[in-house]
């Protein structure tokens, strides 16, 4: 199973990396939809895309604009974007409201809300089904605004996905992703910003580790 790193950065982009997005070509699923959204259309290989977005800071959520351009000329069976509700109100009504971006676009949004959701998706005792015959499941991390972790498990492999918080041994979150095979976590600061971090929400190289 291939993982592409399209943006590991936060913030801003630069002239050396773009921010938050990874996909898992394959299976035709992304993890949040930062500044290089754009370079999706490069590794589709589905007709089906599952978009899971971590949490509503613009760093974050900005590529979703970019998915008239990701989906030109494709042919698509389905387009979802996976989120908390309360973050999926604020795309739709702050980043997609007419003034700033007057155009429709080509998804769907789904709440992460197994409630909700039990009655046409399907869900696994432990989460959402996914594809590859997998599950995906989903806790809150320590960040300003709130943010989300995923997990997903397969039958002979596993992963995490933990952006935008701050890395303490005693978080709640570790138990939950404790033996995944690969583990993707957010490492914005060096060692010696550790109060910096810390304010902003964020984690220091030797915290993580």
């Amino acid at each position: 199973m291939k993982i592409v790193l399209l943006g590991t950065a936060g913030y801003h982009p630069n002239a050396r990396r773009h921010t938050a997005c990874v996909m898992l070509p394959e299976l035709g699923l992304v993890l949040d939809a930062g500044t290089s959204m754009f370079r999706v259309r490069d590794h589709l290989a589905t007709d089906e895309l599952d978009i899971f977005i971590s949490h509503t800071h613009l760093d974050h959520v900005v590529g979703l604009t970019f998915l008239l351009d990701v989906l030109y000329q494709r042919t698509m069976h389905r387009v979802t974007v996976h989120a908390e509700q309360h973050t999926i109100s604020a795309i739709k009504n702050i980043l997609l409201s007419a003034p700033l971006f007057p155009v429709k676009l080509p998804c769907e949004f789904r709440p992460l809300d197994t409630e909700a959701m039990a009655q046409s998706e399907a869900i696994a005792s432990r989460g959402l089904s996914i594809a590859g015959g997998g599950t995906l499941t989903w806790f809150p991390l320590q960040h300003p605004g709130g943010s989300t972790g995923f997990r997903l498990d397969w039958p002979e492999r596993s992963l995490a996905y933990v952006t935008d918080t701050t890395a303490d041994a005693d978080a709640d979150y570790v138990e939950l992703i404790r033996g995944v095979d690969v583990l993707l976590h957010e490492c914005n600061f060096r060692d010696g910003q550790e109060t910096f971090a810390r304010q902003t929400g964020h984690s220091s190289a030797t915290s993580v580790a």
